[in-house]
């Protein structure tokens, strides 16, 4: 025991920080006053990838707050907000995020904690919105400290509330683990850790209450409280305005809602059908029956309860209904779902679409628009407060149900569809629906009768668990599932060979062996022929993946018969490929092409693009056991021109590995180096490695690497490693050549604030063209290019699209001047 710690507690000296350069980087950063727009990069969890939408209501008040808690967070490595819900904390941390975000190098993330119903997955969830990907056997909490060890970055985790515990010990983890990592928190209450700082979130200013003469403040709207209502009230009424006749009934509006911001917004939407005057006169009676004659005595929190609940009973009986029926829903939904599931009984799937657009202008829903699609969502006391109310137990579970079946049934069709166009959106219409897949899967687990829809809803996202990177809680969830006595032996049998592959990726080929040994057991006892063929399929892999070539070409092109047989193509081209690679590296390299040319027409005529990438990755492993490298790498690239849609690791890293060997097999051995560190790059954040997939591939790597390092004469036993490790878009840039200082072209520098993407726009910018035609240009949504403009020209200070113009054409002749030094590993940050 140290002697500053008399009571045994852990000193908190770990959680402090001397100001010194970050803090005054955090001081000056937030100088720049009066901006809107989040310029941080974010996650919006829990879909993926992790992103914000776009404030649309402007940013009132909290001036002196945002002070306060910057003070705090240069002080602290640990900054909580706490305070009643809705009183505005998540909108306060991000606004403090978005204004410090300069001073760190690595950023500003954001995870969302809202729609966790336990603190088992509060790491996970933190893993998906640092977009870390999910390809290692280790717990998701080891991921993150990792992960974060050396980042400089500021990290917010907001509603932590609910998963208090777990909140708490990740954060522990994460600050004795990263010690350039800050953290801002918001909940309703401390995370309780030793040197945490606390920055309570009162409501909104509101005017004084002079024994009911507010005349005495002529100047109301100087009041935080009052210029939020009246701003949120002009979204309604465009000419609202405070005059002579309202003046004292809008700040007792504002009185009476105690300044919380979520009530003066949900109150302001009744300013389009009452006075002031009326809305007041109904709020102060539906006030007094709830707070029994003494509002001020009981915690805010239960002034908001009586806001909602008087909101609720505002509704139309039909609204109130769906507003119950939609707490079922954990995270983001779109119109078809709240139709399918809401749409019974009483209401009629024709009557949703309304109701929903009331709810919206009630503010009750939020509506997120993200390029052509509109999702909803609730916020979290909106939804606790549904949750609360009373529901028949008959009526719950068919709720649930209904909910269960439209999620199984829309990763079933896409299961089916996989083969073909649109497998791209698909994935990402998966990991946006992710929080409601894993609710159902929950449910089904725990409703009598129901396990075998769990497991086939987990088996049929096993494209999901590999493309999404959700791998390690794609196996969690599996094997959660396997562990239920009442599974069907179909729906054990699947599962099992399902989880096999996941546990091969990992490189945990022990207990990808157990489960293919259960799934060959059920085959047989079932004479299920598909389930057989899947099993040799993913045995194959396990004899791949452990050295035994041979063995491994056999299982394949038993399993490919099968596959063909029963007419299951996307199967048959994963096999294909698989076969592919155990032919190159067991010196049938020849064969191998000729399988990959029918496997390239085979997804071509499908328009299959997935196992298309990996069928052209293949082939350039071919081609440079061949010695045609030329050949190697036109393969190589094509594959990456794939992966730009999917984003998928393992293929990249793979594809990266081949640009590698065939640069250093040409003799440009300083290519080869730089290839070799952005794939080390890829395989790190992967938290896996290439010994993982075999030792035949792996043992390429490696003597590619030595004779690199003898070429360039470096000293023995040094690896390619980079001083700030490469993140997966910059490896991706690397493989692609697209950083290197060319001449004429803008590369980053110290007076060049901007990644290589946003540079990428401002050429467009440049060229004239509008937001929407540059998203056509780079296939993009519109809303991803509108972000990328606002940050362009809120990192150059700019505030028009001709500056941009013209501070391009000044980058290019720096180029032009700067061409020939040596390319820098990490000149641009870029995500994908």
């Amino acid at each position: 025991m140290s002697e500053g710690d008399p009571d045994g507690v852990p000193s908190s000296d770990w959680l402090q920080s001397d100001p010194g350069f970050l803090g005054t980087q955090i001081k000056n950063s937030f100088r720049k006053q009066g901006v809107t727009t989040m310029t941080m990069r974010t996650g919006t969890l829990p879909q993926g990838p992790l992103r914000r939408q776009a404030a649309v209501t402007s940013f009132v008040g909290r001036e002196q707050k945002l002070v306060e808690a910057r003070n705090q967070l240069v002080g602290s490595r640990l900054v909580t907000m706490i305070g009643p819900g809705g009183v505005g904390k998540t909108r306060l941390a991000t606004e403090l995020a978005e204004r410090t975000a300069p001073a760190f190098t690595d950023g500003v993330w954001l995870a969302r904690l809202d729609s966790l119903q336990s603190g088992d997955r509060v790491a996970s969830i933190v893993a998906d919105a640092l977009q870390i990907p999910d390809q290692s056997n280790r717990m998701a909490s080891e991921r993150v400290s990792s992960y974060l060890a050396d980042k400089e970055l500021l990290l917010v985790l907001d509603n932590c509330e609910h998963v208090l515990e777990a909140a708490a010990e990740l954060v522990v983890t994460i600050l004795a683990t990263a010690p350039k990592v800050r953290v801002l928190t918001t909940s309703r209450e401390p995370l309780g850790i030793a040197g945490e700082q606390i920055c309570v979130v009162p409501p909104l200013s509101t005017p004084p209450l002079n024994d009911g003469d507010t005349t005495a403040v002529r100047d109301i709207e100087q009041f935080e409280s009052v210029a939020m209502l009246v701003d949120r009230a002009r979204q309604v009424i465009p000419d609202f305005m405070i005059t002579d006749s309202n003046r004292d009934a809008i700040a007792q509006l504002c009185i009476q809602l105690d300044g919380i911001p979520l009530a003066i917004e949900l109150a302001a939407t009744r300013l389009r059908t009452l006075s002031p005057r009326q809305l007041l006169q109904r709020l102060d009676r539906r006030f007094q029956l709830l707070t029994r004659g003494d509002r001020t005595s009981l915690p805010r929190q239960q002034t908001l309860q009586a806001l909602i609940s008087w909101s609720f009973e505002l509704c139309t009986p039909a609204e109130q209904l769906l507003w119950r029926r939609l707490s079922i829903f954990p995270g983001a939904f779109d119109l078809e779902a709240a139709e399918e599931v809401c749409g019974f009984g009483e209401l009629s799937p024709e009557e949703i679409f309304d109701l929903l657009d009331q709810l919206v202008s009630k503010s009750i829903l939020l509506a997120e628009h993200d390029s052509d699609e509109v999702n909803y969502r609730m916020l979290m006391t909106i939804r606790e407060y549904g949750t609360q109310l009373p529901t028949d137990e008959e009526e719950l579970t068919r709720l649930r149900s209904r909910h269960r079946d439209v999620y199984l049934n829309r990763v079933i069709t896409r299961a089916e569809a996989w083969c073909g166009p649109g497998q791209a959106e698909a994935l990402a219409a998966t990991r946006r629906e992710r929080p409601n897949l894993m609710v159902s899967m929950d449910w089904s687990l725990s409703a009598p009768g129901e396990h075998d829809a769990a497991a086939h809803m987990g088996s049929k996202l096993r494209y999901h668990w590999v493309s999404g990177k959700y791998l390690s809680d794609g196996r969690q969830t599996m094997e959660r599932i396997l562990r239920q006595g009442e599974l069907s032996q179909q729906e054990r049998g699947t599962a099992s060979w399902a989880i096999s592959w996941v546990c091969l990726i990992q490189g945990d080929h022990d207990a990808a062996a157990k489960h293919l040994e259960v799934a060959h057991r059920i085959a047989e006892n079932l004479g299920d022929t598909v389930m057989k063929g899947h099993y040799q399929h993913w045995k194959a892999l396990h004899h791949l993946f452990t050295g035994d070539l041979p063995t491994s070409i056999a299982f394949y092109r038993t399993a490919i018969a099968s596959h063909e047989a029963e007419g299951r193509v996307a199967d048959q081209l994963l096999a294909m490929f698989q076969l592919v690679m155990a032919l190159a590296f067991n010196g049938e390299a020849e064969t191998g092409l000729e399988v990959a040319r029918k496997a390239r027409e085979l997804a071509e005529k499908y328009e299959e693009r997935w196992n298309l990438s990996f069928i052209w990755w293949i082939t350039g492993v071919c081609h440079w056991h061949l010695s045609d490298y030329a050949g190697a790498k036109e393969a190589a690239l094509t594959a990456l021109e794939i992966q730009k849609d999917f984003h998928d690791l393992i293929c990249t890293a793979m594809s990266i590995e081949v640009l590698c060997w065939t640069a250093v097999s040409t003799g440009e051995y300083g290519r080869g180096w730089k290839l070799a560190e952005a794939a080390d790059s890829v395989w790190r954040n992967m938290g896996t490695s290439l010994l993982a997939f075999g030792p035949h591939i792996a043992k390429v790597t490696h003597d590619t690497v030595d004779t690199c390092r003898e070429a360039l004469k470096l000293s023995a036993g040094q690896m390619p490693e980079l001083s700030d490790s490469l993140t997966v878009s910059e490896a991706f840039d690397v493989a692609l050549d697209s950083t290197s200082a060319a001449a004429g072209k803008v590369i980053h520098t110290e007076e060049n604030p901007l990644t290589t993407r946003e540079v990428e726009v401002a050429e467009f910018v440049a060229r004239g063209l509008t937001n929407r035609q540059i998203a056509q240009e780079l296939v993009l949504s519109r809303r991803t290019v509108d972000g990328h403009v606002e940050r362009i020209l809120a990192k150059l200070g700019f505030s028009s699209r001709t500056q941009v113009a013209m501070w391009l054409e000044g980058q290019r002749q720096i180029s032009v001047i700067q061409e020939g030094r040596p390319p820098c590993h990490a000149e641009a940050r870029v995500t994908l």
